[in-house]
């Protein structure tokens, strides 16, 4: 046995692909190199220009309210969506090293592009006083060009760089697997942390000593932690890429249940078809077994006199896996739409209310984005350290419960900050009713620290909700392809973007149809944003109870693997928790 030699048991390797030591690589030493290095400086980039492009957009570029939201969402939406191929390309060809190693290439040039675009003058608007000329053409499509580069970029590093950290801990060392389920709590401190200084620090410097000077910082520190990050390469663990095309294996499924539709499941299980053990272990590969959910793709495993090959057991399971998490993945987009808001519309509500801070300072509208990091912070240690061995008494279980019930109590949380968010607005709106005011530069005299709670609420349940949406996507995939199961996360989001840009352009025809007055204008001084919130709500109810059923119907992955027959891998399933969120 390699774990005898101090190998580890996972069957990782070095970068030259030698057996890993478990003693002198991986664990959390590896992983200082990508929180304290990497992800912290790439999150402070990514929120330094998420958090106030719509600013930017506005001000700089004179787009309109619902254009300039909309290019943020797109913008979002792609950044978001792009890790699809990322993750294919990494768990397919050439591993989730070297797919981060070119894309963070792409992403600090699109970095570097885009600080030129703010800077050089023949790139950016000419401004005096405060106001800027209209960009020209080549000014626009230069600066979406920085944009979209940075999303190419990002399509890369999002989904790999998380997975090669959890790829760090040997899920059958009983003490790493043990860190590993904290690993994720860690690892969103960490982002958060790169995202905060965006939304106190770079914000601020953005909008008081130049865009060149805010996005520059970023792009010099985003080059420093690459060079942090490889510096830690002796220390990494890498995962050997075992799967044939993922894509083809995953459709052949469908198609062959659908060409057997006609025929009867066998009651014996063995007389599916399935390799033997030996396969799988010469291969490394991993045998998973029997469940009993989505019965009708076990089709695709009954032998037939056809000279084409069924499809393995293995191979139907990996497809129902996937199945079931796209189910999963279906329910968290609407959640994803309300996280939309604060970099958007909460933005653009904040930019109407007093901002004055003392006789002197005024507080940058998109710098209120730093509660719900803020709130993220503090709660993720209490959440760690006193929620979790809490709740473990109570229920056995070692996260102390189980992912979906931490995505429940994520996605009521939202539920409510959207209900604060229209409240909110509701006064906001009889505030300017009570001191008539109509003009959309006058200032409706409610400080903006109205808006705190609905950001501190969203900073709360994302230590529910987004780390629990990362953990499960990567927890719950098939093992050849868990950089791709991630971007079920990524691209969870990505799709809530861009449904958010959908229905803010479907609201705002809808309602300013026949010279009627949009939910969401150019003059937020005369909209009804607490109506489209109050919108939000309903859906969000709805998908709440939708998230129910799908939750109470999922199985999950078994938290044991078990070593077996010189070194495969066997996963087992079990039923949990067919009532959530109950604690």
């Amino acid at each position: 046995m390699e774990a005898a030699k101090g190998y580890t048991q996972d069957g990782t390797v070095d970068l030259q692909g030698r057996p890993a030591l478990a003693s002198t690589t991986g664990r959390w030493r590896a992983c200082y190199f990508l929180l304290e290095g990497y992800e912290a400086c790439e999150r402070m980039a990514f929120y330094g220009i998420a958090s106030n492009l719509v600013n930017y957009l506005t001000t700089r570029l004179h787009e309109d309210t619902i254009s300039s939201v909309r290019n943020v969402n797109n913008w979002s939406g792609v950044v978001w969506i792009t890790p699809i191929a990322g993750a294919y390309i990494a768990d397919t060809y050439i591993g989730r090293f070297w797919t981060f190693t070119v894309s963070s290439l792409i992403y600090v040039l699109g970095m570097i592009l885009l600080t030129m675009a703010v800077t050089v003058k023949s790139l950016r608007p000419t401004c005096r006083n405060g106001l800027c000329n209209k960009a020209s053409s080549l000014q626009k499509a230069f600066f979406y060009m920085s944009l979209y580069t940075i999303a190419i970029g990002a399509g890369g590093t999002k989904p790999n760089i998380s997975t090669f950290g959890a790829d760090q801990f040997d899920d059958l060392a009983k003490k790493e697997r043990k860190q590993k389920d904290s690993f994720f709590n860690w690892w969103t401190f960490s982002s958060f942390s790169g995202a905060l200084f965006a939304t106190l620090g770079l914000v601020y410097i953005q909008e008081n000593l130049g865009w060149g000077l805010g996005y520059g910082i970023p792009t010099l520190g985003l080059l420093v932690s690459l060079v942090v990050f490889y510096i830690g390469t002796p220390f990494y663990r890498h995962k050997v890429i075992k799967s044939d095309n993922l894509a083809k294996a995953l459709v052949r499924v469908p198609i062959a249940a659908f060409k057997n539709r006609k025929l009867h499941c066998p009651n014996d299980l063995l007389e599916l078809h399935e390799l033997d053990s030996h396969y799988y272990n010469s291969t490394g590969k991993h045998q998973v077994h029997h469940t009993p959910i989505f019965r009708y793709l076990d089709k695709a495993a009954i032998k037939t006199s056809s000279r084409e090959s069924p499809c393995t057991v293995t191979e139907v399971e990996v497809a129902k896996r996937v199945l079931g998490l796209t189910l999963i993945w279906l329910v968290t987009l609407i959640p994803s739409t309300l996280g939309a808001q604060v970099n958007t519309l909460f933005v653009k509500q904040g930019t109407t209310l007093d901002r004055k801070l003392g006789s002197h300072f005024q507080i940058p509208a998109a710098s209120l984005g730093s509660f719900v990091t803020l709130s993220l912070l503090l709660s993720i240690p209490i959440y760690d350290q006193y929620f979790v061995p809490f709740m473990r008494k109570k229920t056995g279980n070692p996260r102390g419960i189980t992912i979906l019930q931490r995505l429940g109590i994520g996605f009521l949380i939202q539920i409510v900050a959207i209900a604060v968010a229209s409240a909110v607005e509701v006064k906001r709106m009889h505030v300017i009713k009570e001191f008539h005011i109509t003009n959309p530069k006058q200032v409706v005299p409610m400080s903006i620290f109205w808006l705190l709670p609905q950001y501190c609420l969203l900073g709360i349940g994302g230590v529910f909700d987004a780390i629990g949406l990362l953990e499960f996507f990567y927890d719950q995939s098939p093992e050849e392809m868990q950089s791709l199961g991630t971007t079920f996360f990524t691209s969870g989001i990505g799709l809530g973007n861009f449904l958010n840009s959908f229905l803010m352009t479907m609201i705002d025809k809808i309602t300013s149809k026949g010279g009627g007055k949009s939910w969401i204008g150019d003059n937020l001084n005369d909209s009804r944003l607490d109506y489209y919130y109050g919108f939000l709500m309903v859906i969000s109810i709805v998908n709440m109870g939708l998230f129910l059923w799908a939750a109470s119907k999922y199985i999950y992955k078994s938290d044991e693997t078990k070593l077996f027959n010189g070194g495969c891998v066997q996963m087992e399933v079990k039923s949990l928790d067919t009532s959530p969120l109950t604690i």
